[in-house]
C-alpha cells in the first residue's frame, strides 16, 4: 500500500501543482512589475512637476527651488549610500568602468540632464499648468526616444525603427501641436515658449534614460546610478543659484505650513531608480511611453483639481492628452529587438 501511495505521487503533484502556479504568478509579475514602474514614474512625474511648480512660486526664485529639490534628493540618496553596502559596491563599479574604458565619461552626465528637467519645471509650470508642460515633455521624449533606441544608445543595444513607432513619435508632435493651439493668437502667446522649451527637455530626458540604463546595467544596482545623477545634477543646479545671486536675486525665506511643496527632493530619487531600472529590460521607447501615459493622466487631473495660476484646460490640451495616449498605444504595439 505504501508503495502504491508513492506511485501514484498524489502529495507529491498537489505540492508540484502548487510550484507551478506559484512559479507562473511570481514570472507574470517580473514581466509586469518593468511596465508597472514605467506608468509610475509618470504619475511621480507630474506630482514632481507640480510641487516644484508650486515651491517655485511661492519663493518667487524658480534657481532655488530646483537647486533645494535636487539638493535634498541628494542628502537622501547620501543615507541610502551610506546604508547599503551593495549601492557602494555599484558606485566602486562605476569607477573601474570609467577607468577602464568599459563605460565612457558622457555615458554618467545624465545628472546634468535630470538638473534641466527640475530647472524647467520649475520655469515653466507656473506659467502653464502641469498638462501643458507635460505633453511638452511627452513629444520631445517620444521623439527622440526613437532615435536614442534606434542608434543603440541605451543598454538594450540598437532597436529598428518601425512603422508604429514612427507613427507613434510623429503622433506625439502632433499632441504638442494641438496642445498649443488655443494659445496663439491671443494675450497668453507668450506661453507657447516655455512649451517648446519643455519639449526640447523632453529630447534631453530620453536620452538621460537610455545612458542611466547603461551605467545601471555596469554597475548592477540602479540606486547607484540614482546617486551619481543627483551628485551631478546638484552641483550645476547650485552653480546656477549662486550665479542668480551674484546677478542681484535673493535668498528666499522657508515658510512653514507648505510641507508637500518640499517633498520634490524625495520623488526625484524614487522616479530615476524606476527609470534606470526600466529601461535595461524594455527599452528607452517603451519606457517612455508607458511614464507619458502616468504623467498625463496624472497632470490633466492635477490642473483640474490643483491649478496654476498660468494651467489652462482647454479642448486642444485635452485632445492634446488624448492624443498622446494613442502615440503610447501604437508605439507599443510591437517592439522588434535585432
Amino acid at each position: 500500500m505504501r508503495r502504491s501511495s508513492r506511485r501514484r505521487g498524489l502529495p507529491a503533484s498537489r505540492c508540484t501543482s502548487r510550484e507551478r502556479v506559484i512559479s507562473s504568478t511570481e514570472a507574470t509579475w517580473g514581466r509586469a512589475a518593468p511596465f508597472a514602474a514605467a506608468f509610475c514614474m509618470g504619475l511621480l512625474s507630474s506630482a514632481q512637476s507640480r510641487v516644484n511648480g508650486g515651491l517655485s512660486t511661492l519663493w518667487g526664485s524658480p534657481q532655488q527651488a530646483a537647486a533645494f529639490s535636487f539638493g535634498s534628493g541628494l542628502v537622501v540618496m547620501t543615507v541610502v549610500v551610506i546604508a547599503m553596502p551593495s549601492v557602494r559596491q555599484g558606485l566602486g563599479r562605476v569607477w573601474r568602468a570609467l577607468r577602464t574604458g568599459s563605460l565612457r565619461w558622457w555615458e554618467v552626465i545624465g545628472g546634468f540632464l535630470g538638473a534641466m528637467f527640475v530647472l524647467e519645471q520649475s520655469f515653466v509650470v507656473p506659467l502653464v499648468g502641469v498638462a501643458a508642460f507635460t505633453v511638452g515633455i511627452v513629444a520631445g521624449q517620444t521623439a527622440n526616444s526613437l532615435v536614442v533606441d534606434r542608434f543603440g544608445v541605451g543598454p538594450q543595444g540598437r532597436i529598428p525603427v518601425s512603422a508604429s513607432r514612427l507613427s507613434a513619435a510623429g503622433l506625439a508632435v502632433v499632441a504638442v501641436l494641438a496642445a498649443v493651439a488655443s494659445r496663439w493668437g491671443g494675450d497668453d502667446e507668450t506661453s507657447i515658449l516655455p512649451i517648446l522649451a519643455a519639449f526640447g527637455v523632453g529630447v534631453l530626458i530620453a536620452f538621460q534614460q537610455a545612458i542611466n540604463g547603461r551605467v545601471t546595467v555596469e554597475s548592477g544596482q540602479p540606486l547607484a546610478a540614482t546617486w551619481i545623477n543627483f551628485a551631478l545634477g546638484t552641483i550645476l543646479l547650485v552653480a546656477i543659484f549662486i550665479g542668480s545671486l551674484l546677478l542681484g536675486g535673493e535668498v528666499a525665506p522657508f515658510p512653514g505650513g507648505h510641507f508637500l511643496l518640499y517633498t520634490g527632493g524625495l520623488i526625484g530619487p524614487i522616479f530615476i531608480a524606476l527609470a534606470a531600472w526600466a529601461v535595461t529590460r524594455i527599452g528607452v521607447l517603451i519606457t517612455s511611453l508607458l511614464a507619458i501615459a502616468g504623467q498625463l493622466s496624472s497632470a490633466l487631473v492635477l490642473d483640474l483639481v490643483l491649478p496654476t495660476q498660468g494651467a489652462q484646460v482647454s479642448a486642444g490640451l485635452v485632445f492634446g492628452v488624448v492624443l498622446a495616449f494613442v502615440a503610447v498605444l501604437v508605439g507599443a504595439r510591437r517592439r522588434p529587438v535585432t
